[in-house]
């Protein structure tokens, strides 16, 4: 009879003493914890390693290469990636068991839909949702490759299965904390955006924003989740906005943030 793979859970963090302990609570059946910190100056590591967690420090260099760092500190070959914004419901807990039982035969990795709240509901529509990832995997046939450090994502050589359940998300602690990540982010997909040769036009920056409102809030159906719904829409579209903006302003040579003034 082969032998259960053993399963390592890896998880970022920086500052996230409110959030790291429900997330590692959510993932007991793991064989081990490994959370990689970027110096938080809360109490995330004390809370992580109360609970079992092994934490090491490593300067962040961006979400791609933390977490490529965090699974090659993994002792086992399977892998399950997390943030310490989000949880394992009790309905895929069960199925990563049954495939672990099952010696991970189905695939290489495992994709769940991820349910994000979102100002007191969880979003089960429009663009939000199901938002299929890949996070569970065999690290000797992927990971988190490429050279985009923002909306990273795992490649996996071979099949990948589909498992029941969802990966709870909570992503923003208020609507502003929110309108900060979006715009963080923005900035960083411009500029990974004109590192490779991509230009804004007045076309995307008038449509694209409209299209991602559209998509989201008719087409995919945002309206059935009420108020939440249809911020998310407009926040969506917002990103794309100032994505585009940021593009013109540095193939134009315009400064995205203030520049640094010397003292006098």
């Amino acid at each position: 009879m082969t032998p259960r793979p053993r399963l390592s859970a890896c998880i970022i963090t920086y500052n996230e003493a409110d959030r790291i302990g429900a997330c590692l609570d959510s993932l007991g059946f793991c064989d081990e914890v490994i959370v990689v910190d970027s110096f938080s100056g809360d109490a995330t590591v004390a809370i992580a390693e109360a609970a079992g967690a092994r934490v090491l420090q490593r300067a962040f260099d961006g979400f791609r290469s933390q977490k490529a760092f965090c699974v090659a500190q993994a002792s086992h070959d399977w892998v399950l990636c997390l943030d310490a914004d989000e949880r394992i419901d009790a309905t895929l807990r069960a199925a990563i068991e049954a495939e672990r039982r099952a010696g991970f035969a189905r695939g290489n990795g495992y994709r769940f839909a991820r349910c994000s709240e979102y100002f007191g509901r969880f979003l089960r529509h429009g663009t939000a949702y199901p938002d299929r990832v890949l996070r569970l995997f065999d690290r000797r046939h992927g990971g988190w490759h490429g050279d985009r450090e923002i909306h990273e994502a795992v490649t996996v050589d071979g099949p990948v299965a589909l498992l029941p359940g969802d990966l709870l998300h909570h992503p923003y602690r208020s609507f502003l904390q929110l309108l900060d990540k979006k715009q963080k982010y923005a900035r960083m997909m411009a500029e990974h955006e004109f590192s490779r040769g991509k230009r804004a036009s007045l076309g995307k920056l008038v449509a694209a924003p409209a299209w991602r409102f559209f998509r989201s809030y008719v087409f995919k159906r945002g309206f059935l989740d009420g108020w939440p719904g249809l911020i998310e829409a407009f926040v969506s579209a917002n990103y794309v906005r100032q994505k585009t903006i940021m593009l013109w302003l540095l193939q134009n040579g315009q400064p995205l943030a203030d520049p640094p003034r010397t003292q006098s």
